[in-house]
C-alpha cells in the first residue's frame, strides 16, 4: 500500500491544476510546471483536490512518485525551492556574472559555470551562494554540480558545501614515539 500514493493534495486558491493525456500541468504565481506520469496511474483533479490512483499493485512504484511530483509541482509554483551553499577555504569564493557563475576553488584556474533557465542565483557574500528556482529537481541538480567541483574534505574542512552540511572530521596522521 502506497500511503504518499493515497495521499490527497490541496490546490491553494491561487494555482490551477489541469490533466490531458497523461501530462500534468500547474500555474501558479511564481510560473508553471509540467510532468508526465506513467499511464497506468490516473490523476484526477477535483473540489480543489488532486487525487492519485493506480490500475492495480504492479504500479505501486509509480503511484508515490506521481503523488510526491504533483505535490512538489505545487508548491514550487507557490512558494519556490533554494538551496544555500557556502565554500570553506582560503581562497575559496563565489562570483556572479551575468549568467554564469564562477567558483575560485583551489585550483589553477577559476572554474565557470552555465545557470540554467529558471534558475536564479545570488551571492550574499564572496563565500555564501543561494540558489533559487520553481523546479526542486532543476534546484537540487544546479547544486549539487556547484558541490561537486570541490566537494568537502574531511581533514580540514575545505571545500563547497551545503549550508546545513556537517561534514565529519577525521583526525589524520599522528606522530609516532
Amino acid at each position: 500500500m502506497s500511503r504518499i500514493g493515497n495521499r490527497v493534495i490541496s490546490i491553494p486558491s491561487n494555482v490551477t491544476v489541469s490533466v490531458e493525456n497523461n501530462i500534468v500541468k500547474v500555474v501558479g504565481p511564481k510560473g508553471e510546471l509540467s510532468t508526465e506520469v506513467n499511464k497506468n496511474i490516473t490523476v484526477t483533479v477535483a473540489d480543489n483536490k488532486v487525487t492519485v490512483t493506480r490500475k492495480n499493485d504492479n504500479y505501486k512504484n509509480y503511484h508515490g512518485t506521481a503523488n510526491a511530483l504533483i505535490q512538489n509541482m505545487i508548491i514550487g509554483v507557490t512558494e519556490g525551492y533554494q538551496k544555500q551553499l557556502e565554500a570553506i577555504g582560503v581562497g575559496y569564493r563565489f562570483q556572479v556574472k551575468g549568467t554564469t557563475l564562477v567558483v575560485t576553488a583551489g585550483y589553477s584556474h577559476p572554474v565557470e559555470v552555465v545557470v540554467p533557465k529558471g534558475i536564479t542565483i545570488e551571492s550574499p557574500s564572496n563565500t555564501e551562494l543561494t540558489i533559487k528556482g520553481i523546479d526542486k529537481c532543476a534546484v537540487g541538480e544546479f547544486a549539487a554540480n556547484v558541490r561537486k567541483i570541490r566537494g568537502p574534505e574531511p581533514y580540514k574542512g575545505k571545500g563547497i558545501r551545503y549550508k546545513d552540511e556537517h561534514v565529519r572530521r577525521k583526525e589524520g596522521k599522528k606522530a609516532s614515539k
